[in-house]
């Protein structure tokens, strides 16, 4: 009879860093503190729950908020640990993929060790606490883009497809609730939404002004120099809705720096540059926002069909593992910042001058693709993420030679669900 022996010997086709991160766990496969959570069905929620309860907030409220996200975001990690243990073993030792795993290990473990939260007092060191989980995740995305690059060739496209938006959808579903909490608690009823400038509950906009959000991301697009072109807003301009503002203006901000920059590039050295229109319209149950651009189309691209630009797949997008890509992830991935998706991050980095900051010049050699998110390849696919999450969709239709148009639907009413797929 064989005897299985573990040797300290790491298995020589794993990195040592991958050796550590499998070998932390001696019960890689079989937890049962795991498997008890991640049996548990998650309680989804809508935007208008979020903005009901947390409009009335008093101390009582706050704490049974705090309790929820304590025994909420367990349970949805332990779905997202459960999905990496399905993954082929030669992805799941992949360095990147099992640094994820141990950062949603440990925080699993936290969540789970952390105590019921009975005072104020334990609500603030929670929120502490909250706000150091969020920092310790800021390299998740770009971390774990870079791993399923790299494993791309062992997937099959759908599965690797499947297997990031259901991670992305639910690091998102976290970020949320852990925001939110952060944020009604901060306000503690003593803020006026009046006092704020725009009326919210906790990081949700109750009257979020399409419009304005389509000027600022343009504007500050243009702020990083002269030669763009102009973006006119038409159709309902006086549209409001409840969603989140910092989504919305990810995804805003994405399209039209990809108008942009492909207008500029159709027509460089033209005296004058077609403007990008940006129609929004006010349905009884959506809002839709049409992007159109004449920066000539997609056909200049490696992809087949235009969804595939969401795809992380290299079979569907053979730019995944483009060295320039690869090396830009691991760059942002070593960095102390991490990623967190949102406008203020890159702008921040434009007024910081880091490194692969847009150009300061529309006329510069636009063929040289140096902002972050664009040399990633991470912006569509986190657009299309953020619209997807409480229901919407978006659509790229091309005309090659011409131009395209982007449709973002999101749902207007607030009563969709979180997109979390269990």
């Amino acid at each position: 009879m064989l005897k299985l022996v573990r040797t300290a010997r790491p298995c020589p086709r794993l990195a040592r860093g991958q050796a550590t991160a499998l070998s932390s766990h001696r019960l890689f496969y079989q937890n049962k503190q795991m498997e008890l959570y991640a049996a548990r069905a998650t309680n989804r929620l809508t935007l208008r729950q979020l903005i009901f309860f947390g409009r009335a907030m008093d101390p009582e409220r706050l704490i049974k908020s705090a309790n929820y996200v304590r025994t909420e975001l367990p349970v949805r990690i332990a779905h997202r640990l459960r999905d990496m243990q399905k993954l082929p073993f030669i992805v799941v030792t992949q360095e990147d993929i099992a640094k994820v795993y141990e950062l949603y290990w440990t925080a699993f473990e936290k969540f789970r060790q952390y105590p019921p939260i009975v005072t104020m007092e334990d609500n603030a060191a929670f929120c502490h606490f909250l706000t150091n989980i969020l920092r310790e995740h800021s390299s998740v995305i770009p971390v774990l883009t870079l791993g399923l690059s790299l494993a791309s060739p062992h997937l099959p496209p759908d599965d690797l497809d499947t297997f990031l938006r259901r991670m992305l959808i639910s690091r998102i579903s976290r970020r949320v609730l852990t925001e939110h909490h952060i944020a009604l608690s901060e306000s503690d009823g003593k803020k006026t939404a009046a006092a704020q400038g725009e009326p919210h509950v906790g990081i949700i906009f109750t009257g979020l002004n399409v419009q304005r959000c389509i000027d600022k991301c343009a504007g500050l697009v243009r702020q990083r120099g002269e030669g763009w072109p102009q973006v006119i807003v038409e159709g309902h301009v006086d549209t409001t809705f409840a969603y989140i503002k910092e989504h919305l203006e990810f995804i805003i901000f994405e399209l039209l720096k990809n108008a942009m920059w492909a207008t500029t590039s159709h027509h460089r050295g033209a005296s004058s540059l077609p403007p990008i229109r940006a129609t929004i319209a006010a349905g009884a149950n959506e809002v839709s926002i049409r992007i159109s651009d004449q920066g000539g189309g997609l056909s200049h691209t490696s992809v087949e069909a235009t969804s595939d630009l969401f795809s992380f797949s290299h079979i569907r997008n053979a730019a995944r593992l483009d060295d320039s890509r690869i090396g830009a992830l691991r760059t942002v991935s070593s960095s102390p910042h991490g990623l967190r998706a949102t406008v203020d991050e890159q702008v921040v980095r434009w007024r910081e001058n880091l490194p692969n900051g847009f150009p300061q010049d529309a006329g510069a050699d636009l063929g040289m693709e140096t902002e972050d998110d664009r040399r990633m390849g991470i912006g569509l696919p986190m657009s299309n993420i953020f619209a997807t999450y409480f229901g919407g969709s978006l659509e790229l239709v091309t005309l090659d030679g011409w131009g395209t148009d982007v449709y973002l639907r999101l749902p207007k009413l607030g009563t969709n669900l979180e997109g979390i797929e269990v």
